[in-house]
């Protein structure tokens, strides 16, 4: 497929290349990374706008779109009898391989590509495989494959902005965000696209389509289908990609002093150009290393949070205290209930992605005849990613501030803050990394590399997961494949060079906008995936008779 000059320009005027071009050469006097910020802060700002469209409620103002995904995540927790609850022990059960001989005569099919981290890779059941999986390799994927960058700069802004009480709605988002999740990529295998050589194509894009077109709605489900997959590129630029580098940026200048107006965008480059061999070269031996380097530090990660919130036992009950109390009280100036439910939703949303239809893309790929058995897996990410990952670290940087003492909650209400001890302003990454080390002295050096490498991984998923969209709105051509990439290894270098308020407010506007036409879909396509649920359970329960 041809990509004339005039669709080219559509295409960067919509990633906001074009502007970003024409206005960082306005201000040749100003550094590379400054006159960045400022040519990409009015395409952030009127995303907000658009996505953080806010309806009142009483004093407060809510963004529709937390609405639309949180009372969608509670409705299908309560259509389907709480499954994120009732469905657990099976999950546990599958991943482990316990039903793998129900799969025996599933066709098999395979990925475009050999992705190394991210949201979901690794919590893929490898049903080729029967009976290889055990208890506790199923567990430590599933970890590996869900601790990212959200999990580590993202619950430290969620902190600093709303106060201990955004935890509790973190995992109150995380936990009916189960329910979600089982229902999009349930219906990610059921209606995925399979061609002629086994590769799949599949998530939002091809259910929307399909299943509207079952329902008599062709056009409304091509127009959904169609929209999800603007915006799922968007978000494969924004939270997949700008915000990964920015925080991995801001990481490595903190911790080797690199100081200039070009620091950040000199470490975008060369993010760009690893990022680059492996998505463009198709080079697997980077992606190889890497997903076998990323467990390891997933789980490494896990066990300093362990030792930190051991270490400080005594106040253990005292940080859950504040977490609850202050979900509901919140501290002055934190704006108010309503104020840290949004920060906590916001954040939780953009860590696990429930909701959002991406991790149905991957998912479509497994080998499987029963879409619902993915759909059961599939529901312990969130559990995994925030339940269990984000409120550890949101326990060591709540108890690395004990009562306030190193900085006022609220901070400069864009995420940061300034520490008493020294008056240095932190955010996001930093703040996680000071307060790690507060304990694990020069552990920030060991999460410098933990954060490049989920950096890396999860810009590779995402590279994926933004290609299978480009491929859906443009075609599935060479053409089409190289223009895409180029345009996603420039936002690894906007990302590293712009503010973490601007990548900040963009990755949640573009991840959460994918929410609106997935979720209509996922509220019209819903008794198919209960018919899916009724089939694969009855499949068990003969296999469990034989």
């Amino acid at each position: 497929m041809r990509i004339s000059l005039k669709k080219l320009c559509a295409i960067l005027a919509f990633s906001g290349l074009l502007p970003l071009a024409l206005q960082a050469q306005e201000k040749p006097s100003k550094g590379i990374d400054e006159r960045i910020n400022e040519a990409f802060q009015p395409v952030t700002d009127a995303t907000n706008n658009i996505v953080f469209y806010s309806i009142k409620v009483g004093d407060s103002s809510i963004p529709l779109i937390v609405v639309l995904l949180a009372l969608g995540a509670l409705f299908f927790t309560l259509v389907f009898r709480f499954a994120n609850i009732r469905l657990f022990g099976l999950a546990i059960k599958v991943v482990r391989g316990k039903y793998d001989d129900l799969e025996k005569d599933a066709v098999p099919v395979k990925s475009e590509v050999n992705m190394a981290g991210g949201d979901i890779v690794d919590t893929i059941r490898n049903e080729a495989h029967h009976g290889e999986v055990n208890h506790f390799q199923a567990l430590a994927t599933a970890v590996s494959g869900t601790v990212g960058l959200g999990n580590i700069a993202g619950v430290a802004v969620a902190i600093a902005i709303g106060g201990p009480g955004a935890t509790f709605w973190m995992i109150v988002c995380g936990l009916i965000g189960m329910s979600s999740k089982f229902v999009e990529c349930t219906l990610g295998v059921k209606y995925r696209d399979i061609d002629k050589n086994g590769v799949v194509y599949g998530g939002p894009m091809y259910y929307l389509k399909k299943g509207f077109a079952e329902k008599n709605l062709p056009m409304l489900g091509k127009i959904l289908a169609g929209l999800f997959a603007v915006l799922c590129v968007g978000g494969s630029f924004g939270g997949g990609n700008a915000f990964q580098s920015n925080q991995a940026a801001q990481q490595i200048t903190s911790m080797t002093g690199m100081t200039g107006t070009s620091a950040g965008f000199i470490i975008g480059l060369v993010l760009a150009t690893i990022t680059g061999i492996v998505i463009i070269g198709g080079i697997k031996k980077i992606a190889t290393v890497t997903e076998k380097i990323v467990p390891f530090m997933a789980l490494l990660y896990i066990a300093a949070s362990l030792v930190i919130i051991f270490a400080n036992f005594s106040f253990i009950d005292d940080a859950f205290r504040m977490i609850f109390t202050e979900a509901f009280s919140p501290r002055a100036g934190l704006g108010g209930l309503m104020g840290v439910l949004i920060i906590g939703f916001r954040r939780a949303a953009f860590s696990n992605e429930a909701g959002a239809g991406s991790a149905s893309i991957a998912h479509s790929a497994v080998k499987t005849k029963y879409p619902a058995s993915e759909g059961v897996v599939a529901l312990l990410e969130p559990f995994i990613d925030t339940v269990v990952i984000c409120t550890m670290t949101a326990l060591v940087i709540i108890m690395f501030n004990k009562d306030g003492q190193m900085f006022p909650y609220g901070g400069d209400g864009r995420g940061a803050v300034v520490l008493n001890a020294n008056g240095q302003s932190v955010s996001g990454v930093d703040l996680t990394s000071i307060a790690y080390n507060e304990v694990i002295p020069h552990f920030s050096y060991v999460l410098t590399i933990a954060i490049v490498l989920f950096a890396f991984s999860t810009m590779i998923s995402w590279s994926y997961y933004g290609l299978q969209a480009w491929k859906y709105l443009f075609g599935r051509s060479k053409a089409a494949d190289l223009t895409y990439k180029f345009l996603f290894l420039a936002f690894v270098i906007i990302g590293a060079s712009i503010s973490l308020t601007a990548v900040t407010d963009f990755s949640d506007a573009m991840i959460l906008a994918m929410v609106f036409p997935n979720m209509i879909g996922l509220l019209f396509l819903f008794p198919r995936v209960r018919e899916e649920l009724t089939r694969y359970l009855n499949a068990i329960k003969n296999f469990k008779n034989k």
